[in-house]
């Protein structure tokens, strides 16, 4: 069982610092080749790249509050929530593979953008838009749709049991 839950916390870390260096790695080309103001639009206009800075959460939401109140609630309040998933995954017995996976995206996207906003006076690059038509998402990046795409992982199930008969599929034994 020790031997299981170090190696499920090898791939989270893994998982994360994937997330983390494909992030920063993509936010910093598409900062040296669109700079302020490029773009590029590609498969017909599916895909748009440009570079934007976001002092907000998404879609720019609470971009108007004051420093101080972003500072808190951009950087402090996701270190709780980030500390907050670590203790918890490490006082779990048995995560099932998708939920840890899923909570290694979130962590690992939340780490890439709190990254972003220590290293870039408070704003995070986002530079994908993706859409058809007049239908068009915000500007994102990869550390969003790390986020998004754990998200869905936590939400299809797989939720954390503490019953290692569980993980098998067996009954558990009856208690007489």
């Amino acid at each position: 069982m020790r031997r299981q839950k170090l190696f499920r916390i090898v791939v989270m870390l893994v998982v994360m610092l994937l997330v983390i260096g494909c992030d920063q790695a993509t936010k910093a080309a598409a900062r040296a080749a669109l700079g302020h103001g490029g773009v590029v639009s590609v498969l017909g206009g599916a895909l748009i790249l440009r570079y934007v800075e976001n002092p907000g959460a998404f879609l720019s939401l609470g971009a108007w509050l004051p420093g101080a109140a972003r500072r808190w609630l951009f950087v402090a309040f996701p270190l709780a929530v980030l500390a907050a998933m670590a203790v918890y995954v490490a006082r779990r017995r048995a995560l099932r593979a998708r939920f840890a996976v899923g909570i290694a995206l979130v962590a690992g996207g939340g780490l890439g953008n709190l990254l972003d906003r220590i290293l870039h006076d408070g704003r995070v690059g986002d530079f994908l838009n993706l859409g058809l038509g007049g239908l068009r998402t915000g500007i994102f990046n990869l550390a969003d749709l790390s986020i998004l795409s754990g998200c869905v992982l936590l939400l299809l199930g797989d939720r954390p049991t503490e019953h290692p008969d569980r993980e098998s599929g067996k009954a558990p034994p009856a208690e007489g």
